[in-house]
């Protein structure tokens, strides 16, 4: 006879203390990303933008942080066991990495269509990857199913404490070296990012305003906060592949649900346009989901006044350069 097996238990959110030890942590092992200005760029924003340069990240994306911290708090037979994660590729890279730095064995379910700078530099950092189709099947499932059979960790992507903690020390090290915004601005999938940050903007600058930007083709976290409760889509058709998520966790919604000023989108055109200012004004390449942040501010979605000054996280730069230049040489943009 079988049954039907009990849900784990939610475990209690992180707290600022938890972000101040992550931040510990991860001294001397993550890099503290410097913060870029361009006056060009304020030009076409309307306001003071300070970018923090997670593209320039570990493994190329904030992810490091939260891989790191979870991965981190392992021990004994658990760390033997080794983990497993599912993701599109920068959580996987950085479970890979964290990993292999700390000693531990990893498998990570990724996509088939899955960028192949990503999947390259997750076998390259020493784990094993099982492949899967993102419209058909239950990454989740497959990574429970795994972890069943060998006894490893599931590591989410986001819906963790110890990884929403280590992701907070983004904007942590953004607020010390930029205290005095009016808002901060990230790019938003499941809610690990924005989650951790409104941790740090309510400790560090508890004034500013905090948004949220998810692609236009997958709003869920927009549309969870104005039913009050977690709305779960079908799997997103966008460019913005690290925020192809289905539904915000259940840590990171009700954080994101009582802190957070606004959730707004981009469009994938609005995300090329960004890229392209990215890659012409400030020579930088970042992907698209790591340009969430920037698209709105410059689509006008996120207020951005004269005199303003908003902090603006670029997530990622994992992307392939013959797709990064394919999008890039489109004619649509903000420059």
């Amino acid at each position: 006879m079988s049954t039907t097996p009990r849900a784990a238990p939610v475990p209690e959110p992180p707290t600022w203390a938890d972000v101040q030890a992550a931040a510990d942590l991860l001294d001397g092992v993550a890099h503290r990303t410097p913060v870029v200005t361009s006056r060009r760029l304020d030009e076409l924003a309307g306001c003071q933008v300070f970018l923090k340069a997670e593209h320039l990240q570990r493994v190329g994306a904030f992810k490091f942080r939260g891989a790191y911290t979870a991965l981190s708090r392992l021990a004994g037979t658990r760390r033997e066991a080794g983990v497993v994660a599912y993701s599109s590729g920068n959580h996987a890279q950085a479970v890979a990495l964290a990993a292999r730095e700390l000693g531990i064995p990893a498998t990570i379910v990724m996509p088939h269509d899955a960028p192949a700078a990503k999947v390259a530099a997750t076998q390259g950092y020493g784990a094993a990857v099982v492949r899967y189709d993102r419209y058909r099947e239950d990454r989740e499932e497959i990574g429970r199913r795994i972890a069943q059979e060998s006894g490893a960790t599931v590591v989410p992507p986001y819906d963790h404490p110890d990884v929403i903690a280590g992701q907070g020390t983004a904007v942590k090290e953004l607020l010390e070296e930029v205290p005095d915004l009016d808002a901060v601005v990230t790019p938003l999938g499941g809610g690990g990012l924005l989650a951790g940050s409104l941790l740090s903007v309510a400790a560090l600058a508890p004034e500013a305003e905090v948004w949220g930007v998810e692609p236009e083709a997958g709003d869920d976290a927009r549309r969870s906060i104005a039913a009050g409760q977690i709305v779960r889509i079908e799997t997103p058709r966008t460019i913005a592949d690290g925020a192809q998520t289905l539904a915000l966790g259940e840590l990171t919604f009700p954080i994101i649900r009582d802190r957070v000023t606004g959730v707004v989108t981009a469009s994938d055109d609005q995300l090329v346009g960004a890229m392209r200012v990215m890659a012409t004004t400030l020579k930088q390449v970042v992907e698209p989901t790591g340009v969430l942040g920037l698209a709105a501010v410059l689509a006008g979605a996120v207020p951005c006044t004269p005199g303003g000054r908003v902090g603006v996280v670029l997530s990622g730069g994992n992307v392939d350069l013959e797709r990064f230049a394919t999008l890039v040489a489109r004619q649509e943009g903000f420059a």
